[in-house]
């Protein structure tokens, strides 16, 4: 019979598959928009790293095997801010961006030691309260300019702060 239900692999096996094949991740910048849809404010995680460093980073995690693109933002979003954050999925499931993320540093602006991956990344409306769970330990809210700052984007590494960046620009805010 075959397995039907999502899931994913194990430890060693999920090593194994990053060092042969890409793996597909989607990547989401939650913001906040007033009443004319403008963005208002940014909101990114607070993480320590495996090797103890504190960053600040996008929401972001794999796509699992037989999971749709859509439901892989919902489950993310949720993970990481909480089940009342009440995120707006957008209607075209077209990214604003591909993000390919090497081992090798300096391909992309894009590095992951751990793997090569492939990230759709969505910018995404949240009107509800957000608490970070999980692995985040806190959600801080920055107003776009504070996010473009030399200072915050120097908090986020392997290329989150060019990704950012490049959904600021995507809504049409450039500093």
């Amino acid at each position: 019979m075959t397995e039907t239900t999502p899931g994913w692999l194990t430890t060693d096996e999920l090593e194994m598959a990053r060092a042969r094949m890409p793996i597909l991740y989607v990547e989401a910048v939650p913001v906040r928009v007033d009443d004319s849809g403008e963005v208002t404010s940014i909101g990114l995680l607070l993480r320590i790293g495996p090797d103890g460093t504190v960053s600040r980073t996008l929401v972001s995690g794999r796509v699992l095997h037989h999971e749709r693109v859509r439901d892989a933002l919902l489950r993310h979003l949720e993970k990481d801010l909480g089940p009342v954050a009440l995120p707006r999925i957008p209607t075209s499931i077209q990214p604003f961006t591909v993000a390919e993320y090497f081992p090798t540093a300096g391909i992309t602006p894009y590095h992951d030691p751990r793997q090569h991956a492939v990230s759709l990344a969505y910018i995404v409306p949240v009107t509800g309260d957000c608490r970070p769970r999980q692995d985040a330990l806190d959600l801080v809210w920055f107003s776009p300019q504070e996010a473009a700052s030399a200072a915050v984007q120097s908090e986020m590494p392997g290329g989150h702060g060019v990704l950012l960046r490049q959904a600021l620009a995507h809504v049409g805010l450039t500093y």
